[in-house]
Formats: structure tokens, sequence, C-alpha cells
């Protein structure tokens, strides 16, 4: 690779007039600069942006850790956090923690060494001091998709109780009355809240909600599956005629197993994901859901913490974006 020093041979001039022309801190004369750029192109010399970086204590990288990249919820925020940050000459490191604490920490550790502005957490363990160690490191951070209570952290989430109310509610009112779930991990908030507002639109309905309807799953498609297998193994007076889905995959893990016991989907069962991933409007029957407004929690999450970076003492922001549901074939 060309250096600075190759540059200014090249150019007949000093190391510090190229780095004047680079950066733009000194004017030089129209020759001078010319001669640089010229020998800037044929050289095809490109700065070392990290070492650049350093000196100016901003690498302009940011990272973000996610539990799982495959799911197109979480591939959906990376898109609108990487779309922000590259239009504000930030590149993004993607990290997949495979929703395990330790492996999450772990890749904490490689961000802060690798010394970027900024980490975007959807965290797989989400407490305040599992995120100890950026406190400690004074790593500026936003939390996404998680509500950290005590925590004085900016973050972006929807407003999941309102989905899992809005969702069970509609099944409430095409005449359902034994409404399964298929929540999600019992220590993450959007599981908790979802399945809060379930039982919220049940209580509401006067109907008492079973136990035995609520189904934990790991938020992909094979735990949906298998709760909807237990449920259709339920004796007729408890199996249901709808499920709530805590997310897209795992309702349509659900269809899956409902198609494979020779029933149909709304008229034998109904059933209702969340998120309203693209897949959903492409399954048959189209999946009624809850929408999030995923590629804008990316944007947001990644316009906080640039606004973080410039602001360091700014106080901390709380942002719960609305959802809305989405009604389509499969209710």
């Amino acid at each position: 690779m060309a250096t600075l020093r190759d540059v200014a041979r090249r150019a007949g001039v000093s190391i510090a007039t190229v780095s004047y022309v680079l950066n733009g801190t000194r004017s030089v004369s129209p020759e001078v600069e010319a001669r640089v750029r010229e020998a800037v192109r044929a050289l095809q010399y490109r700065p070392n942006r990290l070492a650049r970086g350093l000196r100016r204590k901003r690498t302009h990288v940011i990272g973000l850790v996610v539990p799982d990249s495959a799911n197109p919820f979480f591939a959906e925020i990376a898109r609108g956090m990487e779309d922000l940050s590259f239009a504000h000459d930030h590149s993004v490191i993607l990290c997949n923690s495979d929703g395990d604490p330790a492996k999450e920490q772990r890749y904490l550790g490689v961000l802060i060494e690798q010394q970027v502005d900024g980490i975007a957490l959807v965290s797989a363990h989400a407490t305040p001091a599992h995120l100890s160690m950026l406190r400690q490191r004074r790593i500026p951070f936003v939390v996404v998709d998680r509500d950290l209570p005590g925590l004085e952290a900016d973050c972006v989430l929807a407003d999941n109780f309102q989905g899992g109310y809005l969702a069970t509610r509609h099944l409430l009112e095409r005449g359902h009355r034994r409404i399964a779930c298929i929540a999600g991990p019992s220590e993450l908030t959007p599981s908790a809240d979802r399945v809060r507002g379930y039982r919220r639109a049940l209580e509401e309905a006067g109907i008492r909600p079973r136990e035995v309807w609520v189904q934990r799953g790991d938020f992909r498609a094979e735990s949906g599956y298998e709760a909807a297998r237990f449920f259709l193994s339920l004796p007729a007076k408890l199996r249901p005629t709808a499920i709530f889905a805590c997310n897209d995959l795992m309702a349509i893990g659900a269809m899956r197993a409902i198609g494979e016991a020779g029933l149909s989907i709304p008229d034998d069962i109904a059933l209702v994901g969340f998120d309203d991933i693209l897949l959903a409007s492409y399954v048959i029957p189209p999946l009624t859901t809850v929408a999030q407004p995923t590629y804008e929690m990316g944007r947001m999450a990644g316009d906080l913490l640039l606004r973080r970076l410039g602001e360091p003492d700014r106080p901390p922001a709380r942002l719960i974006l609305p959802v809305r549901l989405v009604v389509r074939q499969s209710t």
C-alpha cells in the first residue's frame, strides 16, 4: 500500500504538505494541490482511517450486537442503523451473540478493543449489571428492543404491551374465547410485555387466562412448531381456537404444525404473529400480525448514538415507538 511518504516523494513536496491538502487544514497553491492529488490518484493512496481516527480519538466505527442476525427482525434493525450511520460517515460492525450472554460479553470486549466510537446493543441478557463493562470504560451505548428499568441510558423500543393487547383483542372480536399464546423467553422484556398485553385483553373480556395456554418459545420457528403441537394435543375443552405468537417466525412454525394436523387456518384455528417481517405477507394464508417500525428503530438507535457522541452529557432518551395491527387472512 502506498504511504503518505510515497505521495510526498512523487509530488515533490513535504509529508506535511500532503497532509494539509488531504485534511484541508492549511491552504496551499493550486499548483501544489494539483500535484498532490495527481500523486494520490496515481499511487491509489488510501488514508489509514483507523490510525487517523485514533489520533483524533474517533474511529467513525460503531458496533451493533444482536441475538440472531438470521432473524429478519434484527436484520431490519441492522439495515436501518447502517443506512443512518453510513449517511453520517460511520461504519457498522455487526456481531451476532446467538442469545448467549457469555458470547455477548466477549463481543462487547472485542468492540472495546477495536476502539469503536459507540455500541448499539440488543442484549441477550438485559440487566443494568450486565452492561457495567460499558459503563466502566465510558463507552457510549444505546439499548435497542429491551427495556431496562433503572438504567440511565438511551433506549429505543416498541410498545410491546400494546401490541400483545391489540393482537388478543382482535381475536376476541372475531369471537374466540380459547386463545393461546406462544411467548418468547421470560427474561426478555419484549416477550414479557407482549404476554402482559395478552393477559390484559383476556381479563377485560372476563376470561381467566389458563396457564396451559401459555407456552415458551425462543423466537425461532421450531419453538413455535413445538408449542402449537402441544396446544393441539390438549383435550377438546382446553384446545385453543386461536393462537397469538409473540413473533412471526414462531407463528410460521405454528402454521406448519397446524397444517400437519390437517387443520385449516383460519377456519379451524386463527393465528396472529408479531413483527410483520416481509415473509408474513407471503405465507399461505398471509399472516395477520402486529407491525413494528423495525427499520425506524434501527435508524433512531443510530441517531441517538451519534447524538450521544456529540453531546456526551445530555439526559438519556427513552423512545417508545407505536405498533399497529395488520389484518390479513390468517384470522
